[in-house]
This record gives structure tokens, sequence and C-alpha cells, in this order.
């Protein structure tokens, strides 16, 4: 069966509109913030990134969040359509998409409540004037109201905005009315304290600001212009929040002011915070019982999906669905009928080729995305987006894979995530390429980070096998269960190796460390290899929750990201659990949204966390600390686990120096970091050989 019969309906034509689509795959408006840092205008790396995409089969673009209000209503790292000198470089982008078969929207925004203050000195605004108490996030600065000239003023801000995008070449354009941007903060009780024909007196009230910026483009621009409306199916975690009877009511209102889709998210707040980035409150662990309209029986994948269904009930015009969606479940979703368009932005950063390859029934080709949310955390920290497992994301032509100039014999010693991926690059290179990995199968630490992280990260093991299948039929030899040692390189006689064999523990120089109560980290992990090739994932899984070769009190040395994934696996299995650091704050490694859920979620957990202790000893009963108060204490413990970040490893290159005509370090063994950082680093020195 080919691609086309399996996924019949998800690679069906779609039309939104006079405007129709290849497929019913959607890159929707997630931004990439590859923007122009001086004007705010479209890159050539904007350019680049949606031609990739474009290339690879998706059925519509929706091009990123981009503000028709600068520098009041702008986000930090987004496009700006504010004024005519932004439309040749739209112009510029729409020519490449449309060369490629498809059509493109653009979405506009005003950031509203999410301006901050400190980028360009300017106080958000809001539907209306908000104290600190009053905020969702007291991180945020203050907004004020707006006047109801400034909202007409606004209207016709947006409205030009869209004619800017229509003379660009764009098919249709998006209205970004979710989130706690400005025009939910009108739909929204929880920011809408107006007293005047704006305010939250009903649904028409607080949608009139939405409905006048509706008609006011489609009188411009005239009916046959899409327009359409991404706005939160429900609420979270606030009294007041918009519930999913509300957001039905705003969908036929948004319909009958002629919009032609709506696009269906949510938001939250508290345990629920930024409910677009799922895995958010989902890690790590989802809160119980999960709220009314939310669907969490997959791990995350479609859980927004009974927003969608409740929005496609009341109105006649297509619906976008999105959250973790991949192509399986996007063709269920639309066979059921539960929505028209399937929204897999995050799928698509990290195969831009994910349609084709379903297309071509090529699944096994789909190189994963295991949901990390490094691509979208910029909303948070503003940084240039990146993927995981796509190295090649904002840096297309940089990363370009090329025919080498001459074909060489490559060794590569490591099979992690670092080795594999310089093993895939090298050998579409069309280098010659053995791979030696001294365990039994392939993976490195990351079918051990799948165990400490749990089932709702299966897709670790799923980039395990993509790495596999890759490397297997590009003709890698793949030699399992043998270590590359230096007599052993010497008969190969290779012509570049490539070293990939990970960092090496470090060792905290406390009085005491050798003692029988220390369980170093990398024995913990040999031992729980041994059991995961016995048994395999989701059984040690389960039987780790019963049984563990550690005792009930656990210190674990070191705060940083590898102590508290450490201490979540721990208390997830019932350990009473201590994280002491000599560092002034825990959390070192994590990026932010991952920091806010685990250091929250191990405080509620009971887990004790010090810092900037002094390590003094340790002894039978547990570890005697200083702690920065001067306070000499005893953390009485049955075991204590080091998990301080990892160091160099580069005993192996040395013993090679003068010996292989080329040599590199990559992934852990030349600067730990996560996997991020290897699985580039395997692709950036594979691209240069």
């Amino acid at each position: 069966m080919n691609g086309k019969s399996r996924f019949g309906k998800l690679l069906e034509p779609g039309q939104i509109g006079r405007v129709k689509t290849r497929n019913r795959i959607v890159k929707t408006a997630a931004a990439l913030t590859y923007r122009d840092e001086g004007t705010y205008h479209v890159s050539d790396r904007i350019k680049d990134s949606y031609e990739a995409i474009v290339k690879g089969g998706v059925g519509l673009i929706i091009v990123e969040s981009t503000s028709f209000d600068f520098p009041l209503g702008h986000h930090l790292f987004s496009p700006r359509i504010d004024d005519d000198e932004c439309i040749p470089g739209f112009s510029e982008l729409t020519q490449i998409i449309h060369k490629h078969g498809c059509p493109t929207f653009l979405q506009l925004v005003h950031n509203g409540i999410w301006h901050e203050k400190r980028w360009f000195g300017l106080q958000p605004v809001s539907s209306s004037s908000l104290t600190k108490s009053e905020l969702p996030f007291p991180m945020w600065d203050e907004p004020r109201g707006l006047t109801i000239p400034e909202i007409a003023e606004l209207v016709d801000k947006c409205a030009r905005a869209a004619e800017r995008a229509q003379k660009a070449g764009f098919d249709g354009v998006e209205i970004n009315a979710a989130s706690s941007h400005l025009f939910n903060s009108f739909l929204s009780i929880v920011t809408n304290k107006r007293q005047d024909e704006y305010g939250p007196a009903n649904l028409e009230s607080r949608s009139r600001f939405l409905v006048e910026v509706i008609r006011e483009i489609k009188q411009r621009l005239g009916h046959d212009f899409p327009v359409g409306v991404l706005i939160n199916g429900a609420e979270y975690g606030v009294d007041k929040g918009t519930s999913i009877e509300e957001a039905q009511g705003f969908a036929r209102i948004v319909e009958q002011a002629g919009i032609d889709f709506i696009q269906v998210r949510a938001w939250g707040y508290g345990e629920y915070i930024d409910l677009d980035r799922i895995r958010a409150i989902l890690y790590p662990e989802p809160p119980k019982p999960l709220a009314r309209g939310l669907d969490g029986s997959r791990n995350g994948a479609g859980l927004l999906l009974p927003l969608a269904a409740g929005i496609k009930e009341v109105v006649s015009i297509p619906v976008i669905t999105v959250g973790r969606i991949d192509h399986h479940l996007g063709e269920k979703i639309l066979q059921q009928d539960k929505a028209d368009f399937i929204g897999m932005t995050k799928r698509l950063l990290a195969d831009p080729e994910l349609p084709n390859k379903v297309a071509s029934n090529r699944l096994e080709d789909i190189r994963p995305c295991i949901s990390c949310d490094l691509c979208i955390e910029d909303a948070w920290v503003p940084q240039p987006t990146f993927c995981m497992v796509n190295a090649a994301l904002g840096r297309e032509r940089e990363y370009e894979i090329k025919p080498a100039a001459k074909k060489k014999r490559v060794l590569i010693v490591g099979g992690g995530p670092a080795g594999m991926e310089a093993a895939r690059v090298a050998a579409l290179r069309g280098h010659e390429v053995t791979l030696y990995e001294k365990e039994p199968k392939l993976g490195g630490l990351l079918p051990l980070a799948a165990l400490v992280k749990g089932p709702e990260f299966e897709e670790l093991a799923a980039l395990v096998r993509y790495f596999k299948t890759q490397i297997v039929k590009l003709g890698v030899k793949v030699r399992l269960g043998k270590e590359a040692n230096p007599s052993v390189i010497e008969g190969i006689r290779p012509e570049v190796v490539i070293i990939a064999t990970g960092g090496i523990p470090a060792v905290p120089e406390i009085p005491g460390i050798n003692r029988p109560n220390v369980v170093n980290r990398s024995d913990l992990y040999r031992r729980l290899k041994i059991y995961l090739r016995l048994l395999g994932t989701k059984l040690l899984e389960w039987l780790t929750r019963f049984w563990m070769p550690l005792g009930k009190r656990v210190i674990i040395i070191g705060g940083a990201i590898q102590g508290c994934e450490l201490a979540e696996f721990l208390v997830k299995r019932g350990r009473k659990v201590t994280i002491v650091d000599t560092a002034e704050a825990m959390g070192d490694g994590l990026r932010e949204l991952a920091k806010m859920s685990i250091l929250g979620w191990l405080a509620n957990k009971g887990v004790t966390m010090m810092t900037e202790v002094k390590y003094e000893e340790i002894t039978d009963k547990g570890l005697t600390i200083l702690t920065k108060e001067g306070k000499k204490q005893t953390i009485e413990a049955d075991n204590i686990v080091p998990a301080l970040p990892l160091m160099p490893n580069t005993e192996l290159l040395k013993a090679l120096e003068g010996k292989v005509p080329e040599i590199y370090l990559i992934g852990d063994c030349r600067e730990p970091h996560l996997a991020l950082e290897a699985i580039a680093d395997g692709s950036r020195i594979a691209r240069a050989i």
C-alpha cells in the first residue's frame, strides 16, 4: 500500500475560501525568529527555511506571527508589516513559496500584554489597565488599557497590514486572537475589565474589536480574499478563563463576520502554563485530573483535539487543529471528521520533507520530532529557533549536504546521537563510513534518557530507530559490541577518525567519596543499561517503580540538569531525595520552560534543594555540609549519588595524535552539552571532511 492510499485524507487537496491546498498539512505560524536583526524585515534565513519546508511538500504555509503595529505590538524576534518598506522582502518570500506550488497566508498579530517594556521602552497595551496582582503572569509589565480612538486606529492598522500582505503576494491572512495577545485580551474576562461597548458584558462586546477588524479587511480586500482567525478553544488554570462553550460562541460570531477558517489552540496559567507548548504541562507529570476538553490519552499527541472538534460542530468553515499530531493521527482525525486541516509545525521543523515522505510511503525515513520544545522557547527567552534533531534548521545554506570532493575512509568511534548523525551525513556525502560502538546497541545515552524521562518521551527511542535505519540504508558498516582502541584503529587505517565516545563523569573531591554508600552515576547507568538490554525500556520502566539498586533516602550531589533529571526519576520511584549544590541556583543547563516545570514539581514533591553549600565529608550516615549560612549539618541518607556535569574525554585523541591524517572530537567528549549540540556537532564535522 502506498502513502497516498494509506493517508488518503491527509494527502487530499483542501480548500479555504478560493484558495486550494495540495494536501491537508499546514505549517502554522509558530515563529522561526529569523527576522533581520536591524530592520525586523524578512531575512535570507527566513526565506531559506521556508523554502526547505515548502519543497518538502506541505499543503499550506502560514508565515509566522508578523506585527502590524511596530514597535508597540511587536515581539522582539518577529518580522513586521506595518510599513510599505516591508513589502519587498515578503514579496520575495511569497515568490519562493509559490514557485514550489504552495499557497501561503500571513499571520497578523499584536502582542499586547506580551510586549516587554525593556525591548523598546514602551508600556504594553491591553484591553484594560492591569496591576501586577491582576496579571496572570507577574513577570509581565503592567499594561495600560486602550482608548476607543486607539482601538479604531488599530483596526485601520491591521487592515492596512492585510492590504500590504495582499500586495506582497500572500493568498490570505490569519489574525492571531489566541494566547494572551491583544485580541484575546478583549475576548478573555481574565484581562477584559472594560466598562464600555468592548467590555465583558457578553460575547458580542468581547469580540467586537476582532469582528471590526475582520469586516474592515473584507471590505477593503474583497470577500474572495481569505481571512482566518486563530483562537483559544478554552483557557485553563485560572478563574473565569474562556470556556469551551464561550469559544464555540466566538467561533459562530467570527463565521458570521465573514471569516474563512478557524485554527484552534488553547491557553493556560499556573500548572497549565502556555498550553500550546504541550510538553510544559505534561512534564514532569500532567495535572490530575486533566481539565475538561483536553485529551491526554496519547501522552500529549492530540491534546487539544476535543477543542477543535467542538468548534467544528458549530461552524461550516474549515477548522485547523494542532498539538503534537503526526501523520498517523492526522489521518485518523480527518477520517473521523474532527477537523479539516492538520497543523504539525514542529514535525516539519524536525523534517521539512515529511509530507513528501508520507506520500511516497517512506515513513521510516521521517526524522521524528521529540517534542523537546526547544524550537518554540523563544517566547520566553528570545533566541533564534533551533531543532534538536535537525541541525540544518535556520542554517540551510551552511548545512547543505554536498558531495565530498574526495571520497575518504571514515571511522566513527561511538554510536550516540553525535556519532550516528556524523555517520549519516558523511555517508550521504559519499564517504566510506564505519562506526564502532562498544555497547551491544546504538543510541548512547538516548535509551537511558528515555527510561529516565518516562513513557511520555517515547520519541527518543524513535530517534534512535531513525538514525539506525538511515545509516544502515546508506551502507555504513556498523560494528556493535566492539571497542575501537588505538591498535584496532591503526589496523583499520582510516583517513578520518571522528571520536564521539561521550564525556566522562566528574567526581567531586569530598572526603569519603569512595565509601560503599556512594553510588557512582556511571555505575548506576551501567546497571540500568544491562537491564535495558534484557528487559527493554517499557518493562524496565515499570520494574524500577518497584525495585532500584538504591535505598529510600538519596542525596544527589549536583543541581544542574543531570541532578534534576535524576531526582525526577528517583522521586517517581518513591525515593526521598535531597539535592545539594555549591552553585547559587538549581537547574543549570535546563531550558527555561523545563526549568520552570521541573523545579516547581520537585519542590511540590518534597525534594529538599540546597544551594551554595560546602561539602565537608561523606560518612556512613550521609553527607556533612556547611550551609550557605555557615551552619554545619549532616544529611542522613542510604545512598549518595554524584550527578555533576560531564567532563571532556580526550584520551583516545591523545593516543591517536600523529597516527591518523584527520582526527575530530565531537559531542560530549569534546565539550559536554545537550543532545542538541551533540547532533549539531556531528552534522557540522561530517559536512566539513
